[in-house]
């Protein structure tokens, strides 16, 4: 395996620069790649050696490095009728669009569901016709349609519903649509636990789902943003075959590319493919800020608006568009996203980022009250391959953020349930450890009979039950996730990319850019820092931990290590002195118009405990 340049063996059998056990318990290695293909990158593309090492770890081939450094959506962009159900679905709505019928958009509550609605009403709206947008309270609705929802919305005089981001497994609420006369037709990426009943979900007028058994898109890492972007372009050709551009422009959808982009990054889709042509693309499109409503946001959070990246996309707007669905208004995110009033979206985004703020104090608190729960009760057991917490009055709309961070905590999938005793229900939101399907996990479980409702994806997932059965899911998980949690924890390990001294942070910050947009599938790179020094470290709220890693040519980094206070990582760099092996990942750090680079601690080993490397 090749070593990093001016690091010679730098990997053995202790691992990267000796490290078999970090501070964090891991052991550190090179991430894999051929010496051949790297060297035909390095020729082909003129890239320095870490630069095109990092591009052949990430499994792209020597004649495919161009396309991946500049994907084009000309040559990515899928046959819409590849799509199950979508030149259905395009007809369908083109139908109601020129007979003027009575349509709402029916979306999720999430950056997904928002940046597909919002797709979906700006592209009717360029054709004259407004669509109201229906978003179900988290609180009172749950997840996805329900009868009563759709009775509603036919009372109200609807005639047509387009769902974005749920639907597909809402087989009673589409079945009672049809009954009702109200035709549904449904844009959804989830996964779905068995075929339709004949072409369609019961009911449904079209159900347009890459990940339905019998689509054959091959385009299943899509998020409902990027179906629904898909989907604008099948109604682009169809439109256009019917003759609806004679007296006006076809619209470019790529101006909403931005959108797409959104919900590709917030709902942490595979960024390979189409989906990370899109994503370039779209982030493109967002760095111009001409979505009034994304302006906004960056306008309330004080962030500048340069070019847009995943972390503005994923760390600034995200969790302020998710704020409103989460503890307020459900409908506010997708409301902002789709309005060309800068009045309004000042409004909806100052709302926004107050409530982003309110669900930031409601987290802390219930981090704080499932730690305590899970390591006083005898609920903990470190060897177990799964965490289910539960307790009664947590927010159901919190829950998938605590679930996260127990998760980056205790290193295995966590299921954090709020119970509610009154109407003998608990809400739970899942997240899952890298190489456990804790997706297919739920959904085993809901065909076990153990939960009222359950679906999601391998890493993230949602569930309602019986209070009373909390303790056979835990059971269940335990001993259904116990082989894959081994295998995961035999290989966890933190892959590093390239070695870095601390002075040239900036220069590989920049090289690396290139390798841009980041997500599963094109991991952010990971880059180790040798032989440093802590020093002035400081504790900040939150559990942070900020440090100056310094070393011994007198070279600089500030480094920050995230939620770190009261873990060995963050008590080592509190200590101060070295020497110190550090792992992290390089961002721009701009606040308060600063132009550096820092780097956000991942792991940290201290170098008098590790294994020599060979030199």
């Amino acid at each position: 395996m090749g070593a990093p340049s001016g690091c010679p063996e730098s990997e053995g059998p202790a691992g990267f620069l000796g490290v078999s056990r970090s501070l964090s318990g891991r052991r550190w290695r090179e991430r894999p790649a051929d010496p051949a293909v790297t060297r035909d990158h390095q020729a082909r593309l003129g890239l320095p050696e870490p630069l095109a090492r990092a591009l052949a770890s990430r499994g792209i081939a020597g004649d495919a490095g161009d396309a991946f450094l500049r994907p084009t959506l000309k040559a990515l962009f899928p046959d819409p009728s590849s799509f199950a159900d979508m030149d259905l679905a395009a007809n369908i709505l083109l139908d109601g669009l020129t007979a003027d019928r009575p349509m709402v958009v029916f979306a999720d509550y999430d950056v997904d569901g928002a940046t597909s609605a919002a797709q979906l009403v700006r592209w009717f709206r360029y054709m004259g016709k407004a669509l109201p947008i229906y978003v179900p309270d988290r609180l009172t609705e749950g997840y996805g349609p329900s009868p009563a929802a759709f009775r509603r919305l036919r009372a109200e005089g609807a005639e047509l519903v387009v769902t974005v981001d749920c639907g597909a497994a809402a087989h009673d609420a589409v079945a009672a649509a049809g009954e009702i006369g109200l035709e549904v037709v449904v844009i959804d990426h989830h996964l779905m636990r068995q075929a339709p009943a004949g072409a369609t979900s019961p009911g449904a007028a079209a159900l347009v789902n890459p990940n339905r058994p019998d689509c054959g898109s091959g385009q299943g890492v899509l998020a409902a943003a990027g179906v629904t972007f898909v989907l604008l372009a099948a109604l682009n050709r169809e439109a256009r075959a019917r003759g609806l551009f004679a007296d006006r422009p076809e619209p470019d959808i790529r101006q909403w590319l931005d959108l797409a982009a959104l919900g590709a990054i917030c709902d942490v889709t595979q960024l390979v493919g189409f989906n990370r042509a899109m994503t370039t693309h779209g982030l493109r499109v967002m760095s111009a800020w001409n979505n009034p409503g994304l302006a906004a946001l960056m306008q309330v959070a004080g962030a500048r608006m340069d070019a847009a990246g995943v972390f503005e996309a994923g760390f600034i707007l995200g969790p302020r568009i998710n704020a409103g669905g989460r503890i307020g208004r459900s409908d506010l995110g997708a409301r902002l996203l789709a309005t060309d009033d800068p009045q309004e979206a000042a409004e909806l985004a100052r709302q926004l980022d107050g409530l982003n703020a309110e669900r930031k104090v409601v987290e802390r608190a219930i981090v704080e009250e499932a730690t305590l729960a899970i390591e006083r009760d005898s609920n903990f057991d470190p060897s177990a391959p799964a965490v289910v917490v539960a307790q009664e009055g947590w927010h159901p709309g919190v829950i998938g953020i605590v679930a996260s961070r127990l998760r980056e905590r205790y290193r295995k999938p966590v299921v954090v349930i709020g119970l509610d005793r009154a109407v003998d229900i608990g809400r739970g939101s899942a997240r899952s450890h890298p190489g456990v399907d804790l997706g297919g996990a739920i959904l085993a479980a809901f065909d076990e009979g153990l939960l009222l409702t359950g679906g999601g994806h391998a890493m993230a997932a949602g569930l309602t039950l019986r209070p009373s059965a909390v303790p056979d899911l835990r059971a269940f998980l335990c001993q259904r996730l116990a082989s894959q949690m081994s295998d995961a924890a035999a290989n966890e390990a933190v892959d590093i990319d390239a070695l870095v001294a601390p002075g040239a942070a900036r220069g590989v910050l920049s090289d690396f850019a290139a390798l841009a947009p980041f997500g599963p599938g094109n991991p952010e790179p990971m880059f180790a820092i040798a032989d440093v020094r802590s020093e002035r470290p400081m504790a900040l709220r939150g559990g942070h931990v900020r440090a100056t890693l310094t070393d011994a040519a007198g070279g600089k980094l500030k480094a920050v290590a995230w939620r770190a206070g009261d873990s060995d990582v963050g008590r080592r760099l509190m200590a101060g002195g070295g020497s110190l092996h550090v792992a992290g990942k390089l961002r721009r750090d701009d606040w308060n118009g600063r132009d550096s680079v820092q780097l956000e601690i991942e792991d940290v080993a201290d170098n008098r405990r590790v294994a020599p490397t060979a030199g």
